[in-house]
């Protein structure tokens, strides 16, 4: 059963309907700094199931923000990167880092609060510094200027 957008007409929402499921920023974080094997994101991220980390892979494929090469036939297996529309989630993906240490840090338990998380926050922060994003032109063209004077 196909999921029902959370509203067509808002871009945070469109937004959301692809990157707002549990897991996927954090498959972005990790995929950052740079190239990562299926086998490796699942030790990155040992509580996820491997048929939710191979869904929220294939959703982000089909959306253009991850980049699936094969590396071996038999058996399949593929590394996964991050497309410039994908690393452009990168910055969002900091700001929740630093508004959770700003605002969570003291609230989480010791177990969530740890060098581990900060390494991958870190590792993101620097691949963003080393790889910027390109801007992309708009595709619209600029509104028409109102003559002076003429009422809008």
């Amino acid at each position: 059963m196909a999921r029902k957008s959370l509203d067509v007409t808002c871009p945070v929402a469109r937004t959301l309907d692809i990157v707002g499921a549990r897991w996927t920023l954090l498959i972005i974080r990790d995929l950052l700094p740079g190239t990562m094997r299926f086998q490796d994101l699942q030790e990155r991220l040992p509580h996820m199931a491997p048929n939710v980390l191979s869904d929220r892979l294939k959703i982000l494929e089909e959306h253009g923000l991850v980049r699936r090469e094969f590396y071996s036939d038999h058996p399949p297996r593929a590394a996964y990167s991050l497309t410039d529309p994908g690393r452009e989630l990168g910055v969002i993906v900091l700001a929740l880092g630093r508004w959770g240490l700003r605002h969570l840090g003291g609230k989480l338990s010791p177990g969530l609060q740890h060098d581990e998380c900060l390494r991958h926050l870190q590792k993101a922060s620097e691949a963003l510094i080393r790889r910027p994003v390109q801007r992309v032109k708009s595709a619209g063209k600029p509104a028409a200027k109102t003559a002076r004077g003429a009422r809008n």
